[in-house]
């Protein structure tokens, strides 16, 4: 177990208007999860291109994901080719985050990016668990962004993987911004024996 992995989450725009930055952080600290990083930024949007854009196969994946997701509703894709799918969709992201400040953060701990992605549940905020952030602070779905022609909004970006998040963080921090510290309660959460509680 990698006591020490580490996942990257912004709060989106959206999460900034609505004055939820505390709340989300208090639902990953209190998970036992470590911040080790933080800075409040307005991204261009070539930056948030060159974030959609780390793996080269994102474009492909995300595209058919959307066509499928548009098939299994019913509903007629906007287009049969995953690219363009995915253009429209990066356009809409780009829009959506460069429209005003971000909060980008470094969490670190077992399990991080598994943990995360459990607190911050689904894409689909309409379709995320009571509990998680998303389904407890958004009511946004894939139609009404459809709909609006706009990104979905859902408050968080959480990475989808430990390689992922690795790339992640160093697009958006550089290494002097991570900050490596202990805190008291890393002892309750990995020793073994609880050693050291009591006098």
């Amino acid at each position: 177990m990698e006591k020490k992995e580490r996942t990257l989450v912004i709060i989106k725009p959206d999460g900034v208007q609505r004055s939820l930055i505390g709340e989300i952080i208090k639902r990953y600290e209190r998970s036992g999860l470590k911040l080790i990083g933080i800075k409040m930024l307005v991204p261009s949007a070539d930056f948030v291109e060159a974030h959609y854009t780390l793996d080269p196969g994102w474009k492909m994946a995300n595209g058919t994901k959307v066509i499928q997701a548009a098939k299994d509703k019913g509903i007629i894709p906007r287009t049969e080719d995953p690219i363009e799918q995915a253009d429209f969709v990066l356009s809409t992201l780009k829009k959506y985050l460069s429209s005003g400040p971000v909060v980008a953060m470094v969490w670190q701990g077992a399990h991080a990016v598994k943990i995360v992605r459990k607190i911050t549940g689904g894409t689909e905020p309409l379709t995320s668990d009571v509990g998680t952030i998303r389904g407890d602070f958004v009511l946004d779905s894939y139609q009404l962004g459809d709909m609006g022609n706009r990104a979905v909004r859902n408050l968080v970006h959480a990475s989808g993987s430990v390689d992922e998040a690795e790339k992640e963080i160093s697009l958006w921090f550089r290494p002097e911004e991570i900050i490596n510290y202990r805190l008291v309660q890393e002892q309750i959460l990995y020793d073994v024996n609880l050693d050291g509680i009591l006098e």
